[in-house]
């Protein structure tokens, strides 16, 4: 196990930065998510960390030891790429092995390892199978069997579990957070999914644009988001924003107005989670027309369109609304966050 220290990690590829001044410290032990759109820097940040890549500037410290001019080879990690790389002209047990071979562990050792790493992940019955004959999910523990099996000091995990369907990523994220925990090994891993990240996270790191914008534990950093893109970025859905105006502690849209204390006059955007909006018969916050209703089995979700913003309220399933329909909203007070619209940092 080993702690990770980035300090001022700067990327450029040309005129093109990648990453720009990226501070990072990683606990041993500890489960973290890298999460971001395409090309925020996330795979960058891990490709720097395995020394896949040189950094530009800055310093990498791995267990407190300067890696910038390590090889990869030599880093003591292994990772786990979404495509799982195994090789298919071996059986599920000497992919597993390949490393121990490769470093030169005798056979009998060998063995006794495969085995102890395919039993934590419940492939110790199909070691002589071919990956060809293995299921998606089969596969990818293979390939999480391999980066075991090196009993490594950290592992980086490249959207390992994209390629599954949604059902077995569900099962699969459970193992992964399970297995993790159990072997007490340092993680980076890499997604774009932010129920991936929420699920799995001890802290997310949240890129955009090449640099950090929050990082925290899932809890604090959906309860608290630092800015309009975390608010936007991370719920399923995400944080309803919407724009409009302060006047003495009032906040007015083209759908209405509510209270807002304590807010200075000037342009603003509301930040709302749709279960923290209830439909109401009395008076109202904010009034609009149903765009669509869609259930999702222990809720619905309704979109209502206020004005020029599409507001999405989460119902009891049995609340659905038909299309068109006029409905009022009432915001929880304590739940409400104003973001600068300007910068689109959180206010306070």
């Amino acid at each position: 196990m080993a702690s990770v220290e980035l300090t001022n990690l700067r990327k450029t590829f040309g005129a093109f930065t990648a990453l720009e001044r990226l501070d990072l410290t990683i606990d041993d032990g500890e489960f973290l998510v890298l999460l971001g759109p395409s090309g925020c820097g996330k795979s960058t940040t891990m490709r720097l960390v395995a020394g896949l890549e040189e950094p530009t500037s800055g310093e990498i410290l791995i267990d407190g030891k300067r890696v910038n001019d390590t090889p990869a080879r030599d880093r003591d990690l292994a990772m786990v790429f979404q495509n799982y790389a195994l090789y298919p002209h071996m059986t599920v047990g000497e992919n597993i092995g390949y490393p121990l071979k490769i470093a030169g562990i005798p056979k009998v050792e060998r063995q006794d390892r495969v085995s102890a790493a395919a039993h934590k992940v419940e492939m110790d019955h199909l070691l002589s199978r071919r990956p060809g004959e293995l299921s998606g999910g089969q596969r990818q523990r293979v390939a999480l069997a391999r980066a075991i099996v090196r009993t490594p000091q950290l592992f980086l995990m490249d959207e390992p579990l994209s390629n599954l369907d949604a059902k077995l990523r569900t099962v699969m994220r459970a193992e992964l957070k399970h297995l993790q925990k159990e072997l007490g090994t340092t993680t980076i891993y890499v997604t774009h999914d932010q129920v991936e990240a929420m699920t799995l996270a001890d802290r997310i790191v949240i890129l955009n644009d090449a640099n950090i914008q929050q990082i925290g534990t899932p809890a604090e950093v959906y309860a608290r988001p630092a800015n309009t893109f975390v608010a936007g970025f991370i719920g399923s859905p995400p944080m309803n924003l919407i724009e409009g105006t302060v006047a003495a502690g009032t906040f007015t849209h083209a759908g209405g107005s509510f209270a807002i204390p304590g807010q200075p006059d000037g342009a603003a955007i509301i930040g709302i989670r749709p279960e923290d909006i209830v439909l109401t018969n009395g008076n109202s916050d904010v009034s609009g027309v149903v765009y669509s209703s869609e259930l999702l089995g222990d809720s619905t979700l309704l979109n209502i369109r206020s004005g020029n913003a599409m507001i999405a309220v989460k119902v009891g399933p049995e609340d659905g609304k038909e299309m068109n329909s006029e409905v009022s909203l009432n915001f929880d007070p304590g739940k409400i966050h104003v973001f600068d619209p300007d910068t689109g940092a959180r206010q306070p």
